[in-house]
């Protein structure tokens, strides 16, 4: 191995830091047989004149360097040099190392291909009280638009509403107009932007010099050289309006405005600028709600009922349908179901002991014509499934599911909002049953005419469906192809059924379904802003991106890269984001699985019947008391902590979640490599999201098992080396720290790590509670949503023994001594094997369905 060398801040990406002066890192990764040789590493790097001087970095001791949590390579060894920097606003760098002082420099861009690296202080400095004008941010700003500052609901940020003109509708044709708006910063340092990837999907780019997009834009961020953050958002939905973003030849934004109604009207967009880009997207994201709400009259019949369905609603729910393990048929059966290939399946997955709760039905169990080309032609006949796929109907085949398999708790079928891809049978029952409407699409494959139902029956239609699903035993649908509404060429077709679809069939599948729904397909803009942004209804599940596609290799890293940008938009939504279903015999099973379980949506399978890798199911469920599957879901989704680097730069992609309630609760990072070379980076605790600087923590990768040392975040235990190989992942969580005194033995920390083995285990924490009894005894109180090995970091463990000290109780009984153990990768964990101690015990859930697990340790023993 040629020696390659990182750092942090790293080589080739921007970093913003709130200290100065900072500590800079470099990791130089050798052979063993050349650990001793003289190394020198240096930092060549910008100074405030704009020359460029270089820093000789410094050997650092193993006792002050970063802490490693994966196995290391018996042949390489890792070195470590450092020096303090100090900033006056930012700073260009690249690195340079050599093996003695009599050999030549070799450059980091030599070995590993990246750009200069940029420091930004950000001081979280005003940009000029709140008296600064959009057009000392936006250079060149249309003195033509209707600018106005406005209140921001996120605190340091500065927002502003900018509107453009656009004329009506002539002779049914939507109006449009191209608008001006200026360039951001008069040029920015990055930009990132969440583009219609396709008309069903969002998709994020990325660039570092003129603004450039190739595909219309819903947000677009801005980072300027003072680590300032301009972000703006086209608001679609309202007023029968769509307003994307554009960018010019160049370098500037332009507006794209279309306007359906028969009226002028004009388009609108929300500028927020913030010294970090969360703050900025939520200024925007919170005012694009305040807008539409404002649009709306609370007191109408749709949103009356709304709040009823919402009320109704009981907690557990929530959790029966958003925490179960869901099978999907789609790339597991094919594309030509049958009701024996459904059950076929559903009793592979029972003879290999997978328990699913949700099992979905998708696509090609209707009853279709198949006349036209393709599936985009295809026309929907009659409620009833395919006659000679299920010659007994639909309701027969959910009965023999349920008869034999009782803990599937949700049967759902899919179905197109226009019933299916091509909308109605002109030969169809329903064509004939229900008053219909011939509407013209327009969109890359879908072109031509089909015909749909009509505005004055679309509710009936909605709720005759649902009515008949649920008598059949259905209890939930998978609503795809929304989208569709958006291909629509007519003006008033798209003015008088657009919001009376996403409102009929939002209201039907709550009346009939309850929160049992998935919208798929979904991101056109104004379904966004109409359909998903609103929070007066349920918390709804909606596909965050375009599909798993197990056959294409390089689409896997980018579906899981593509997620993670969209949720930094789809957060603010009131929505559960939904990563798609995947395989878990795949090549890259287990970096689906990661990030699936990190999103803090639902997790589908959807394997061939007997192709499964129970272990890795295992990792991601676990049994509670009364036998049923579960997921641990974070309480925050997961997201890409670097908003700007793009898919193309040779850099680990960090997924951050929480779960947990603030001060309290566990940081998370899930860490991709979705590049085409190994990467190596240092990753400072202090990234991980929610992660306060005066608490103490320890850090457990869950592949090894390893954990840190307890560290505050800026310590240098707490910087960890990462090295991934191609495909590769890890997911590491940080367990704030609880410091008892002890009179003979010092400081003791505890730490409560969940579930081990799970890939978000800590999300199996319900409750956490520990204290120091007067009896001189640590007592720590948990309760788990589900049964498995519960990890426990003590500092003292290793001076102890499990017989002597430790008193553990399920349900206030004794555990057996066998089922307690210390971890296998760390002496300083105590592994609790829950479930075992469960089973052999013959415990009885009764009515609740947690388990509460007592710990009591002597911190006193000698």
């Amino acid at each position: 191995m040629d020696p390659k060398i990182s750092s942090y801040p790293p080589v080739g990406q921007i970093t913003q830091l709130r200290e100065n002066p900072f500590q800079f890192l470099a990791l130089l990764e050798v052979r063993n047989e050349h650990a001793e040789d003289p190394w020198e590493v240096a930092v060549w790097h910008s100074s405030a004149d704009g020359s460029w001087t270089e820093t000789l970095l410094s050997p650092i001791s193993i006792a002050d360097s970063p802490s490693s949590l994966q196995i290391a390579s018996p042949s390489d060894t890792l070195l470590y040099f450092g020096a303090p920097f100090f900033v006056s606003s930012s700073l260009n760098f690249t690195l340079k190392f050599r093996n003695s002082r009599n050999q030549p420099w070799i450059w980091s861009r030599d070995v590993s291909g990246t750009a200069d690296g940029v420091v930004l202080i950000n001081l979280e400095v005003p940009l000029n009280g709140t008296e600064t004008s959009l057009s000392d941010i936006i250079h060149g700003l249309n003195p033509d638009l209707k600018v106005r500052a406005s209140a921001s609901q996120t605190p340091r940020t500065q927002l502003w509403t900018i509107n453009a003109s656009v004329g009506p509708v002539q002779d049914d044709r939507s109006a449009y107009a191209d608008v001006e708006l200026g360039t951001p910063w008069g040029g920015s340092l990055r930009y990132f932007a969440l583009v219609r990837h396709g008309s069903p999907w969002l998709g994020p780019r990325h660039g570092s010099s003129s603004f450039s997009l190739d595909k219309d834009a819903v947000v677009c961020s801005f980072l300027n050289s003072q680590g300032k953050h301009l972000v703006l958002l086209g608001v679609s939905g309202v007023a029968n309006v769509t307003t994307l973003l554009r960018s010019s030849g160049s370098g500037s934004v332009k507006l794209h405005i279309r306007n359906d109604a028969e009226t002028e009207s004009s388009g609108l967009v929300l500028a927020a600028v913030g010294d970090d880009f969360e703050s900025a997207i939520a200024a925007v994201m919170y005012h694009a709600r305040t807008v539409v709400l404002a649009t709306r009259n609370e007191e109408s019949e749709l949103a009356r009922e709304l709040q009823s369905l919402n009320d109704d609603i009981k907690p557990e729910w929530y959790e029966n349908w958003y925490d179960g393990l869901g099978y999907c048929t789609w790339n597991a059966l094919g594309q030509r179901l049958t009701d024996e290939k459904i059950i076929d399946a559903v009793e592979a997955l029972a003879e290999d002991h997978i328990n699913i709760s949700t099992l979905i039905i998708d696509d090609n169990w209707q009853d279709i014509d198949y006349e036209g080309d393709d599936q985009y032609q295809y026309g929907w006949k009659g409620f009833e499934a395919e006659p000679n796929a299920f010659p007994r109907g639909l309701k027969d085949t959910v009965s023999r599911i349920r008869s034999k398999h009782p803990s599937i708790q949700s049967i759902v079928v899919w179905h197109a909002l226009l019933g299916y891809w091509g909308g109605l049978s002109s030969s169809g029952g329903l064509a004939k049953t229900y008053k219909t409407v011939q509407v013209n699409r327009d969109d890359s494959n879908l072109k031509g005419p089909m015909i749909i139902v009509a505005k004055e029956d679309a509710d009936k239609f909605y709720n005759d469906f649902y009515r008949w699903l649920s008598d059949c035993g259905i209890d939930g649908v998978k609503t795809d192809v929304q989208y569709m509404i958006d291909t629509w060429v007519s003006a008033k077709h798209r003015r008088e059924l657009t919001e009376k679809y996403l409102d009929a069939w939002m209201i039907a599948a709550l009346r009939h379904f309850s929160i049992r729904a998935i919208s798929c397909m979904s991101q056109a803009p104004q379904i966004l802003f109409h359909q998903q942004l609103p929070r007066n209804r349920p918390v709804m599940l909606v596909r965050n991106s375009d599909d798993f596609y197990p056959n294409i290799p390089d689409s896997h890293p980018w579906h899981i890269y593509c997620n993670a940008h969209n949720s930094l938009l789809t957060q603010h939504l009131n929505t559960l984001p939904d990563w798609d279903m995947f395989q878990t015999d795949h090549q890259f099973a287990g970096f689906h699985a990661a990030a699936r379980c990190l999103s803090g949506g639902p997790i589908y399978i959807t394997d061939v019947p007997g192709k499964h890798d129970v272990d890795l199911i295992s990792q991601m469920t676990g049994l509670t008391p009364r036998g049923q599957t579960v997921i641990f879901r974070p309480s925050v989704v997961g997201k890409s902590i670097d908003a700007y680097t793009s898919y193309d730069e040779p850099a680990i992609l960090k997924i951050g979640s929480y779960n947990g309630r603030a001060v309290t609760g566990t940081p998370v990072l899930g860490v991709f490599n979705t590049s085409q070379q190994k990467l190596t980076e240092l990753i400072p605790v202090s990234r991980f999201p929610g992660v306060l600087s005066a608490t103490k923590y320890v850090v457990r990768a869950h592949r090894s098992g390893f954990v840190t040392p307890v560290a505050y975040p800026s310590s240098p235990a707490a910087m960890l080396a990462v090295s991934l190989d191609v495909r590769d992942y890890d997911i590491f969580t940080a367990y704030p720290v609880a410091q008892f005194q002890s009179e003979t033995n010092g400081r003791i920390y505890i730490a409560n790590l969940g579930l081990v083995g799970k890939m978000t285990g800590a999300a199996a924490i319900l409750t956490n509670q520990s204290e120091l009894l007067h009896t001189g005894k640590v007592f720590l109180d948990t309760r788990l949503k589900a049964l498995g090995v519960l990890g426990v970091y003590i500092s003292s463990l290793p001076n102890m023994l499990i017989e002597r000290d430790f008193m553990i109780t399920i349900l206030g009984e004794p555990i057996p001594t066998h089922t307690v153990s210390i971890d296998a990768a760390d002496d300083h964990v105590l592994a609790i094997d829950v479930e075992t101690a469960w089973k052999g015990m013959g415990l009885d859930a009764g009515w609740s369905n947690e388990v509460e697990v007592k710990l009591y340790f002597d911190i006193e023993h000698p």
